[in-house]
């Protein structure tokens, strides 16, 4: 079996809000695998300033991954598990190789078209004039879960916006998530989700930064809208870190983003951790490309969630790989007619 890796870095087609900044370009690396004729792709999506393997020497353990690709997968995912985005790209290679398409990893009645998975419309932070011009047409669209990133514009005008969201739709109309990426103040936070929680809004993704365990337990007792935690879960690998993380804060949902938290492996140890707490959980996507959106998207199916997902970030690129992946009306289907951009494996090994 002969390994490659390959950078590819993905452009936006509009620069995109967080309360971390501006983006308009993120970088991602491919592990590919050749055995016998044939051809697995894993995608290994390192999100810059987030991702707890963004160090150096990353490309130096991508290296090292091909060097020893016939450890198996296994071995390896042990072996990298302090870099959960090579960890998600090697589960991915594996299956990929070992599939008869090498871009359905799960055969379900997704992958043949018969079924869809209900997806959140995301809105990005902006001036208040691009965020009502995003909601409209996510409205126009079809959507009936619409997630908004908050914290970077004048809180007042953040509310604002949600009030006209609620003025015209009620929550059994439209579902409203908030994520504020860790922007408010510990000492404002309560205020502020006393406030959000006027406007019938489903959960408030991490309010405050991560690692702040006590404060976080504090707000999950005391705030009258369901915390959901995302970045909290970034650098937590021991089995034992995740019980206590989860037993100590009490939130109402956790947020799964495979590249981020070890894989498939280390978001089912998360999963099952958090149904014995009857905590709810959804997956997203961290801004992978379509390769990465795809395997997340035919794992995420055979979890049987019925919540909305975290998946509708394929068409954010201007230079994201044709696939039959398509989003419509608020759903995320797979075209089986519809095929992969044909150049794509050759590209990625030459």
């Amino acid at each position: 079996m002969k390994a490659s890796y390959k950078r590819h870095i993905l452009n936006f087609k509009r620069p995109s809000g967080t309360s971390r900044g501006i983006l308009t370009q993120k970088e991602t690396w491919f592990l590919v695998l050749e055995e016998n004729g044939k051809f697995g792709i894993g995608e290994c999506g390192l999100l810059q300033g987030l991702s707890v393997d963004d160090v150096q020497g990353y490309k130096d353990r991508l290296q090292w991954t091909c060097d020893h690709i016939s450890l198996g997968v296994e071995i390896l995912y042990g072996e990298l598990k302090e870099f959960p985005s090579i960890q998600f790209g090697v589960e991915q290679a594996f299956a990929s190789l070992k599939s008869t398409n090498p871009f359905e990893l799960f055969e379900s009645s997704f992958t043949s078209g018969e079924n869809t998975i209900p997806i959140n419309g995301l809105i990005w932070m902006g001036d208040a004039s691009f965020m009502h011009e995003q909601i409209q047409q996510k409205l126009e669209e079809g959507f009936t879960c619409i997630k908004m990133k908050i914290g970077a514009i004048d809180f007042s005008k953040e509310i604002e916006l949600l009030e006209s969201i609620r003025e015209r739709y009620s929550k059994e109309d439209i579902e409203l998530r908030v994520d504020a990426n860790g922007a408010f103040e510990p000492k404002e936070a309560l205020e502020k989700l006393q406030i959000l929680s006027r406007h019938e809004l489903h959960s408030i993704e991490q309010p405050i930064k991560q690692g702040q365990y006590l404060e976080m337990k504090r707000l999950c007792e005391e705030s009258p809208l369901p915390i959901a935690l995302d970045e909290e879960l970034i650098g937590v690998f021991d089995i034992e870190e995740k019980k206590g993380l989860l037993r100590t804060v009490r939130p109402h949902y956790i947020i799964l983003k495979p590249s981020l938290i070890g894989g498939i492996k280390g978001s089912e140890e998360w999963i099952a951790l958090a149904d014995e707490q009857d905590i709810g959980w959804w997956v997203t996507s961290a801004l992978e490309s379509n390769v990465g959106l795809n395997a997340i998207a035919q794992w995420t199916f055979t979890l049987n969630n019925q919540m909305p997902q975290g998946l509708g970030t394929g068409s954010l690129f201007t230079n994201n790989f044709e696939c039959p992946l398509i989003v419509r009306k608020g759903q995320l289907g797979y075209e089986k007619d519809k095929h992969w951009e044909t150049n794509l494996i050759r590209n990625l090994c030459i």
